[in-house]
């Protein structure tokens, strides 16, 4: 067979090749904050407003996370620590394809979040604290979690028996108990365009 039929063989496409098709630039947006602060809902507003201006996108949460490749994992200190590294290297080839990765995890601790970073890389990765206070969040536990917590029927919760380090360096902060859900896509929109925006 004559090789020379084949020539895109000879070349592995890249993050740069995909992202020029996708007509994007490809990052990670780490969604940070206690249960219940309206991380996975901003995510998913975020997601279709995104696809509706023709960006393709990818949510990571605990849904599609721990239900699949982290469902061996609890919430011990160390599988906190390697269910947010699995993350992080899920999240690089999300990367690598073109694609904005829109991920919402407590993350609650600086360490664990810099691991992250590292893993993602810096100049990848936009911190999102998603801000509410915890007697807010409590309120809008629909599963009870807090209270079971409270109880000591759930150990290391965060927020109640686990802390959660306040983000150092966040790329944006949004306060949900003080802006609706409109006003908080608007607010992470006008900081998130410009960024995915394709420059060639």
């Amino acid at each position: 067979m004559n090789q020379n039929i084949f020539p895109v063989f000879d070349k592995i496409l890249t993050r740069k090749d995909k992202e020029k098709l996708l007509n994007q630039h490809a990052v990670v947006i780490w969604m940070t904050g206690l249960s219940g602060a309206g991380k996975t809902t901003l995510a998913t507003y975020i997601a279709v407003e995104l696809n509706n201006r023709g960006y393709l996108t990818q949510i990571l949460d605990g849904d599609n996370i721990r239900a699949g490749i982290n469902n061996n994992l609890g919430f011990t200190e160390d599988d906190r620590y390697e269910n947010i590294r699995r993350i992080s290297e899920v999240s690089k080839l999300f990367l690598d394809c073109g694609i904005v990765c829109i991920n919402s995890f407590i993350s609650p601790t600086n360490e664990i979040r810099q691991m992250a970073m590292d893993i993602i890389g810096k100049e990848n990765y936009f911190e999102v604290f998603v801000n509410a206070p915890i007697e807010v969040c409590e309120s809008r536990d629909v599963k009870g979690l807090y209270q079971k917590a409270r109880k000591g029927e759930i150990k290391n919760f965060t927020g109640i028996d686990s802390p959660f380090d306040i983000p150092d360096h966040s790329f944006i902060e949004i306060n949900t108990d003080q802006l609706t859900i409109d006003e908080s896509v608007s607010k992470l929109l006008e900081k998130i365009l410009p960024v995915i925006e394709y420059k060639g």
